[in-house]
């Protein structure tokens, strides 16, 4: 025991001093692949930047610094006048209420349609392949909630104002399309990702798909759901105030006139309802998934 434990401090003795005489052998040994990667990435990130003509050294020329100066100096104090208060309030709440109504519209959407792209629901599945008919249907609904989710919710706004006018339903039904591809979308990855021991199982002893899914990987899986669910519709709201710059109503109408005015303390106070709206919106979504733990 004295022998082995001698020859294990003379090596680590021995290593000290190697390293001591020869410093490039503390040299971390993956540093020459990070600075090459490090490197590449400058070499593809530049022709980049050149191409999307970014240039942010013009954010500090004396021409753009002067009114932009000018324009935040005036945030300060926020607008506090009673009857801009009350229109505040008024659009505050039709946004909350143009992103809720278009959730919800979305939600109509991505769930059935999420279910019918999950293959771990597919009864002709569990025998190993997929039956044609069901493979066939599973790919449609997958390329409808890619239809969905590539065109922006501001296009989508546009069509419809053109189609049913100004005012708050041209923005629910932009929300609802959009955000109805992109949960239907996410909702499938999380159900195909999730542990399929107990949905297989339910559908293998006469069980149907809903019924898998709600007792088999809801359970599961309804904490990430719910917070998913929750952080689009804090999107949705942001949405919405953009789509009012469209004329679809909302804090983005009045917030698109505040800055065509240049009244910069209308605009800090819609700032401050906004960044307002985020933080209830991560405290409703904390609070969902504290109940579901």
């Amino acid at each position: 025991m004295v022998y082995f434990g001698t020859g294990r401090a003379a090596r680590g003795d021995a290593l000290s001093l190697s390293m001591t005489k020869n410093p490039s052998s503390k040299r971390d040994p993956a540093w020459y692949g990070r600075v090459f990667w490090f490197v590449a990435c400058l070499l593809v990130c530049w022709p980049l930047l050149v191409l999307s003509e970014f240039k942010p050294w013009i954010l500090f020329d004396a021409s753009a610094m002067k009114p932009a100066i000018h324009f935040f100096g005036d945030f300060f104090p926020p607008q506090t006048n009673t009857e801009f208060l009350r229109t505040l309030l008024r659009e505050t709440w039709r946004t909350v209420a143009m992103a809720t109504a278009g959730l919800s519209l979305a939600l109509l959407l991505a769930v059935p349609l999420s279910l019918v792209c999950v293959r771990v629901l597919s009864l002709s599945a569990l025998t190993g392949t997929m039956a044609p008919l069901s493979g066939a249907v599973r790919q449609l609904a997958r390329w409808l909630l890619l239809i969905l989710r590539s065109v922006p919710e501001l296009v989508w706004a546009l069509v419809f104002v053109r189609v049913v006018g100004l005012g708050p339903t041209a923005g629910v039904l932009a929300i609802a399309l959009t955000y109805g591809g992109m949960l239907g979308k996410v909702y499938a990855d999380i159900l195909e990702s999730s542990d399929t021991h107990a949905s297989n199982s339910l559908m293998r002893n006469g069980a149907g798909r809903l019924q898998a899914f709600l007792y088999g990987l809801l359970p599961q899986n309804a904490g990430e759901l719910t917070s998913y669910t929750v952080y689009r519709w804090e999107c949705a709201i942001r949405s919405s105030a953009v789509l009012g710059f469209v004329g679809a109503g909302g804090l983005g109408q009045i917030m698109d006139s505040s800055m065509k005015s240049f009244n910069g303390s209308e605009v800090a106070s819609i700032l401050l309802v906004f960044m307002l709206l985020v933080w209830l919106a991560d405290v409703f979504s904390a609070g969902l998934r504290k109940n579901l733990a």
